[in-house]
């Protein structure tokens, strides 16, 4: 039998009282993630918490231990400790039979969107959902958990049949994911900057659950594919791979050429949520993320279904079998474009309602059934509320964007409208010039390119010189530029002509900017279709990438000492 200690030896150094105690119980990164979720609810003045992993899960690695032992506010024990101690109240965001041994009374709840998929190991059977059998539910034929949160009532049918002592148990609470996931929608345009979806581009999020079933399992390539099909000034990609594919495998160099390409890659722990209320459509698989994506009203599409692993009876399944399909072998951008501009997002909500119920409202249904085991605090006077989700921040070295791009264009009398595509050494399609920046690595694109440019002001190398330099080593060069500032660069073309060129401030755009690189690309194409260089400093050049313009002017430079740096 579990000890029941009176006091903690760790109370002695406490500076507030503890009147209760919580065990967080995590058995993988999902579940760990989605039980911070649950607590945010309690105020934590006066509880002290604490955090384990129930064993047993192949998923179970360092780098939970590392996450755990990395959260403010929580004391980590290991499940042999756990055990032995009581709490108040344990939290579980996944279910195993071995946790009847925990001195607590325990509430489980979904770790994704509702219970959908078969996992025989844990459940001894092939046909009920983890999550809702028998054999994660009771032990020696007793029901251990003392509440099990359902996310919608459909899910008590299944229960039902499955495990039906475990009815008097279950609760419908909503999902306080999805629920937070609907607060953070007014923090939208700040996810969308951290995510590169500024200027008019729009943001695809592409996400995979795990398995041999899952998009990343059957189309590794497709996000790669979609970086360097999609044209980078109208586009960015950011893509969310289940924490189960992070304990197995090591997506950063999978994809680090994708990366380099500019793919925003998000972390396993937290930035999924955030991304996808950021996103204008989804790309996904039967995971709970394209669930949640296309319940957020974002246009979805699915690379795979997942029918070999789903209950047949869950709303998961039917969701994978009825949502559109994209056919990553096609042309992706035209197929993105019809869902963006065709899709009906309403079409997909009566699948959606049947995994995500009670909107709104987890934290109302929640709060009081969590406090009612908390017997030494009573519940907080106002109103519960779930806290929105922090900014997203991709993975060190997606976010700084493709070093070289093939570039289509054509101009219009003072316009030049733009197409750039990360160059992809593996991929040989023709199309246009070569741009790139002073930073690629590598010399062979190098002498082929038409535009080069330097990203960033260097005090200690001129920018006259810096140009002298690269028209000597590279003749073949039609324009380089070299950064004078967010919106001031000095760009000298092949007949020897300096120009310096600042992007103009627009209706509703005070402080504007201009990448050089694409600036440079703009006026290698303008050039292309005859324009006369001895003009630009008359007329200057609207650059145009999709729907966005940017109006810049040209000065004969140098001019004295604003071209030093």
């Amino acid at each position: 039998m579990p000890s029941h200690p009176h006091a903690w030896p760790a109370d002695r150094w406490n500076t507030r009282p503890v009147s209760a105690r919580v065990l967080a119980v995590a058995r993988t990164l999902t579940s760990a993630t989605r039980v911070l979720d649950v607590l945010t609810l309690l105020n934590p003045d006066g509880i002290a918490r604490y955090f384990t992993v129930n064993p047993g899960s192949a998923f179970a690695d360092r780098a939970l231990d590392e996450y755990l032992h990395g959260l403010p506010g929580f004391t980590v024990l290991d499940w042999e400790d756990a055990v032995r101690h009581r709490f108040d109240l344990a939290v579980a965001c996944a279910v195993h039979s071995s946790m009847h041994r925990l001195d607590a009374r325990l509430v489980v709840l979904p770790h994704g969107a509702g219970y959908n998929r078969l996992v025989a190991e844990s459940t001894g059977d092939t046909v009920s959902s983890a999550g809702l059998s028998r054999n994660e539910l009771t032990h020696r034929g007793r029901v251990f958990v003392d509440v099990l949160g359902l996310s919608h009532p459909e899910q008590l049918d299944r229960l039902r049949t499955s495990c039906p002592e475990a009815l008097d148990v279950a609760r419908v609470v909503g999902d306080p994911c999805f629920d937070r996931m609907l607060r953070s929608r007014r923090s939208r345009d700040a996810y969308r900057a951290a995510l590169g979806a500024v200027d008019g581009r729009r943001l695809v999020v592409v996400n995979s659950t795990w398995s041999e079933h899952s998009l990343f399992g059957r189309r590794p390539d497709l996000p790669r594919r979609l970086v360097r099909r999609l044209p980078a000034d109208e586009y960015t990609v950011a893509l969310v791979l289940h924490p189960n594919i992070w304990s197995r495998h090591d997506p950063e160099a999978l994809l680090d050429t994708a990366r380099r390409m500019g793919l925003r890659l998000i972390p396993p722990h937290q930035g999924w949520q955030a991304a996808l209320v950021a996103a204008d459509c989804l790309i996904g698989d039967h995971g709970s993320v394209s669930v949640y994506g296309a319940a957020l009203e974002r246009p979805t599409v699915l690379v795979a279904t997942g029918a070999a692993e789903l209950d047949p009876r869950s709303p998961g399944y039917a969701f994978g079998q009825t949502a559109p399909v994209l056919d990553p072998d096609g042309d992706l951008a035209a197929q993105l474009a019809l869902a963006l501009h065709d899709q009906d997002p309403a079409d997909l909500r009566p699948l959606t309602e049947r995994s995500l119920s009670r909107r709104g409202r987890s934290a109302e249904l929640l709060r009081p059934l969590l406090y009612s085991f908390l017997e030494g605090l009573d519940e907080p006077g106002e109103e519960p509320v779930l806290p929105p989700y922090p900014k997203p921040v991709p993975r060190p070295g997606t976010t700084d964007g493709p070093t070289a791009y093939d570039v289509e264009g054509e101009s219009e009398g003072t316009e030049v409208s733009l197409r750039r595509y990360p160059f992809d050494p593996a991929d040989h399609t023709p199309r246009g010039f070569h741009a790139l920046t002073d930073e690629h690595p590598g010399d062979a694109l190098r002498y082929t390119a038409e535009v080069l440019a330097r990203t960033e002001v260097r005090a200690e190398h001129p920018a006259t010189r810096w140009l002298a330099d690269a028209a000597a080593e590279l003749p073949g060069l039609a324009v380089a530029v070299a950064a004078l500032g967010p919106a001031r660069h000095l760009l000298r073309l092949r007949t020897g002509l300096l120009l310096e060129a600042r992007a103009e401030p627009g209706w509703g755009d005070p402080d504007p900017g201009i990448d050089p690189l694409l600036l440079g690309s703009a006026v290698a194409c303008w050039l292309a279709d005859g324009g006369d260089p001895a003009g630009l400093p008359g007329h200057g050049l609207t650059v145009r990438t999709g729907g966005h313009r940017t109006r810049v002017s040209f000065t004969t430079g140098p001019q004295g000492p604003s071209s030093g740096p």
